[in-house]
């Protein structure tokens, strides 16, 4: 019970300060308006930080289903687990995506700009070529996935899978942090960088929901995106991984 509080928990966290570092820069009338990327950036890679820290101990802080995914391909994490963790973090952004929405309630009523409201909640594409958009979560997701087993690697026995923690928290709350910064840095651009199916799932279902003026459409032909494209990257990285396992048996 206590690992799947804390991938609810840590979830949480990482869309509450995450989404709230996205708020802050966009909605009118913050203190923080107009700050730029780097700042949504930085503020995503501390969100990171804060959920890893918290949650490390409890669950290995996977808070993301394409970790979840791309440890089980890899043989690092029981599939007996991976729903019910996978509930536990789309739950816990869920419940994030709707506290940013109470925290800020204030200035979303003030702000009018079409797509500025959405892009508090779910990430959208710099350039809409579904191809080229699946490539970019792909490849971002990839990275992440990859440090994580890469780190693991040497520090994981099998035959004690049963109660070693994994996920990002083995790679480190800073080093993981640092991970999500460099990729949000080169390779965010495009899309955003979801590199996290519940990341932007959870919080387009509550963005669907909320009724407030000046609402942009869900964009569920989009959607499919931020949810495919790390699952693949997951895939990939567990491929990567298993093959230098193999060369280096």
């Amino acid at each position: 019970m206590s690992e799947f509080l804390g991938e609810f928990l840590g979830t949480f966290v990482l869309i509450l300060l995450g989404n709230g570092t996205v708020a802050n820069v966009n909605l009118n009338k913050t203190k923080s308006h107009g700050s730029g990327w780097i700042v949504i950036t930085a503020g995503w890679a501390l969100a990171v930080f804060v959920a890893v820290l918290l949650t490390s101990d409890l669950s290995g802080a996977h808070i993301n289903p394409a970790v979840t995914l791309g440890l089980a391909f890899s043989g690092l994490f029981e599939w007996v687990k991976v729903a019910p963790f996978i509930m536990a973090q789309m739950l816990g952004a869920m419940l994030g995506a709707f506290t940013v929405y109470l925290f800020f309630k204030g200035h979303f009523l003030i702000t009018t700009t079409p797509g500025i409201k959405k892009a508090c909640f779910c990430t959208d594409p710099a350039i809409r070529n579904y191809r080229n958009n699946f490539f970019s979560e792909c490849i971002g997701t990839f990275v992440l996935v990859l440090a994580v087993l890469m780190i693991a690697l040497p520090q994981l026995q099998y035959e004690y899978l049963g109660s070693t923690k994994v996920g990002l928290g083995s790679l480190g709350a800073l080093p993981v942090a640092l991970v999500v910064f460099s990729i949000g840095l080169s390779l965010g651009g495009t899309t955003g960088y979801a590199i996290n199916p519940a990341r932007d799932l959870g919080p387009r279902i509550v963005h669907a929901f909320i009724p407030f003026k000046s609402k942009d459409a869900n964009d569920w032909e989009y959607a499919w995106i931020p949810v495919f494209g790390p699952i693949a990257g997951a895939g990939l990285a567990a491929l990567v991984y298993l093959f230098i396992l193999t060369v280096c048996a």
